[in-house]
């Protein structure tokens, strides 16, 4: 059983996102965020917003499984660290599943926002480094050797920070300890670092290793050393809005079956139980 980390460096990202129980009205994005979909959310039977690491991680595959097996079609949105708490709560349609960090998810179900019983420990996404495609790839099997290999580079490109995505304020955390003085990490003008980096800018990436293993012209190099606390603890709950909350319900123990791990660990998602 994996359990759930909670890291002085995850507090601090919730506290520097601006949520809190009882605040609303979070400071808003000023550089864009990347927001895949799949489905139609609107007309969907089942509504889900996540951010976009857990979409990252699968969940498209097993909905569009789910929808085959059940009849029952999906919509997914996604939607920034920044502001996905003010877009559950005001969201038309309203969302019928709802992922979120578990500091968040958390902060909601105190606000009266997870339908009673329903918050489930989901899965942990860890931040890894990757190359260009074929390029050598350096041993960051310790903090030490992680700092060497990025201060080596010419520009490790990452998230941009003023998108608020908890993914991009965490990579900025990690680079502004004393350890990572000196590194080039230019931030992305247009999507995820990893994005970045397969466009052909700077020579690595730090990202979730969801975000770097869809792109063939990058690759993984590993996740950041675990002395880092590099990575998101998700949660899964069904929304106190939710129109469709049993047919909410069934998709979830579908998400969180062991059969459902074929698809996320290939993908870099690690299930919480």
């Amino acid at each position: 059983m994996r359990s759930i980390h909670v890291s002085a460096l995850a507090i601090a990202l919730v506290a520097a996102l601006g949520i809190s129980s009882g605040v609303r009205g979070q400071g808003k994005p000023t550089a864009p965020v990347n927001s895949p979909t799949a489905g139609d959310y609107k007309t969907a039977d089942i509504r889900i917003i996540t951010p976009g690491v857990v979409f990252s991680s699968g969940l498209d595959v097993l909905s569009a499984e789910f929808t085959k097996s059940s009849g029952k079609s999906v919509g997914i949105t996604t939607v920034g660290m920044g502001t996905i708490v003010e877009e559950i709560g005001k969201r038309t349609p309203p969302p019928d599943i709802i992922f979120l960090p578990f500091q968040l998810m958390n902060t909601l179900a105190l606000d009266g926002g997870v339908m009673a019983g329903t918050m489930q420990p989901f899965g942990r996404h860890p931040m890894g480094l990757a190359v260009k495609a074929g390029a050598p790839k350096p041993d960051i099997s310790t903090v030490e050797k992680f700092a060497a290999a990025i201060k080596g580079a010419k520009a490790v490109m990452r998230s941009n920070p003023a998108s608020r995505t908890m993914v991009a304020t965490l990579i900025d955390d990690v680079l502004k300890r004393p350890e990572f003085a000196g590194v080039n990490a230019p931030a992305s003008t247009n999507g995820e670092g990893g994005q970045a980096l397969a466009r052909g800018e700077g020579d690595m990436a730090i990202q979730t290793i969801s975000q770097i293993l869809p792109y063939k012209e990058i690759e993984l190099v590993g996740p950041l050393p675990k002395e880092l606390g590099a990575w998101i603890d998700t949660m899964v709950a069904v929304s106190a809005r939710a129109t469709h909350p049993d047919d909410a319900k069934a998709l979830i123990r579908h998400l969180l079956r062991p059969e459902s791990n074929k698809v996320w660990k290939p993908r870099g998602l690690l299930r919480l139980e």
